[in-house]
């Protein structure tokens, strides 16, 4: 019996989450996973790099790697490694030698090759990106992707060089071989303006907005796709949507014309798998809402099952409802950690994964 291929389809934690329950289908299920990750992070340490170097920015990628990385020790530390994160280095406290008295430092500041050394408190004071301290904030992983990237010219080679340094047991590939931006038209930005309409730039900005997002476009409009991404979506015995972030990991999928389109065209099953809770992104939508959204962005989006935590759902006859607009039936699940804490758990996530992709095997 063939493999059952699988494309997720995501970014952030939400894909991590997805991709650490489909490993926990693979071997019962023969699976090959590939994750399609979006290119419009602008934050944190993958912004800091973006802006600084170019490229696409490494963080979701990095995560589905990890996500799917070998179960070998050594691949588990390396995975760790990847994890790590450089925390900022405390700048010890130098006294000023031309003070009264100076601290015991009563000499002129030490001199290498013939230049004065300034004393570290002047070195950019240990800030995250600052000059004193660059490498504060930065994912171990993030640095070594964008080194591969830039050492292969190449970012899908990079990932496939990356996930055998991790032993990954699944694919993983970037939605465009390019970075894009996220904008969004937001109402009630401003809360003393409720019905003012702002354009929001930026993943980061669109994710914290306070206000309502009614549309989302990408810069450039109709980026390319990558290639392999969209031969991996034409090969798919099913597409799995979310969870995770809905417009700034989920949606900017949809608004790749290729991938769009090559999602509309491909033969495999779909599956939606709904978040636990709202973000700022979505407060205000209702878990029907975040169906609609998929039909509103792609209208001829065909789906076969939904997924969702049974207690999160509440009443699932409006839930019901959306999904069969999209032609799919919905699978209630307890698909929650159980501290009451809005994440996913694999191990369940999985266990209500397993007979949705393995009906029909």
């Amino acid at each position: 019996m063939t493999a059952t291929r699988v494309v997720a389809f995501g970014g952030g934690h939400g894909l991590s989450a997805s991709l650490r329950a489909l490993r926990r289908c693979a071997p019962e299920l023969d699976l090959d996973i590939t994750a399609v990750v979006t290119v419009g992070d602008d934050g944190g340490s993958s912004g800091r790099l973006r802006a600084e170097r170019g490229g696409l920015p490494p963080g979701d990628l990095r995560q589905a790697l990890v996500a799917l990385a070998g179960d070998h020790p050594a691949t588990r530390r390396s995975a760790g490694l990847f994890q790590h994160r450089f925390a900022e280095v405390p700048v010890p406290r130098v006294a000023d030698p031309t003070s009264a008295g100076g601290g015991g430092s009563d000499g002129p500041l030490p001199r290498v090759s013939g230049r004065a050394v300034p004393a570290p408190a002047a070195v950019g004071g240990g800030r995250p990106g600052a000059d004193g301290d660059g490498l504060a904030g930065h994912a171990v992983g993030n640095l070594v992707l964008c080194g591969l990237m830039e050492l292969l010219g190449d970012p899908v080679a990079a990932l496939e060089h990356a996930g055998a340094m991790l032993g990954a047991v699944g694919r993983v590939l970037p939605m465009s071989c390019e970075p894009v931006g996220i904008e969004a038209r937001v109402r009630g930005v401003d809360p003393r303006r409720p019905d003012e309409v702002r354009t929001v730039s930026g993943q980061h900005q669109v994710a914290v907005t306070t206000g309502r997002v009614e549309s989302l476009r990408l810069t450039p409009v109709a980026p390319d796709a990558c290639p392999q991404a969209v031969a991996a979506i034409g090969a798919a015995d099913w597409l799995i949507f979310g969870p995770g972030s809905w417009y700034t990991s989920v949606l900017p999928h949809l608004l790749v014309p290729q991938l769009a389109a090559a999602i509309v065209a491909s033969p495999a099953r779909r599956l939606v798998t709904l978040n636990l809770a709202a973000e700022k992104e979505t407060l205000g939508l209702s878990l029907a809402d975040h169906l609609a959204a998929l039909r509103w962005y792609l209208p001829q989006l065909k789906v076969d099952r939904v997924v969702a935590d049974s207690k999160v759902v509440g009443d699932p006859e409006p839930v019901a409802r959306a999904a069969e607009s999209l032609g799919a039936r919905l699978v209630l699940a307890p698909v929650a950690v159980t501290d009451g804490t809005p994440r996913h758990d694999p191990a369940a996530l999985g266990a209500a994964l397993v007979p949705v992709l393995g009906a029909d095997r």
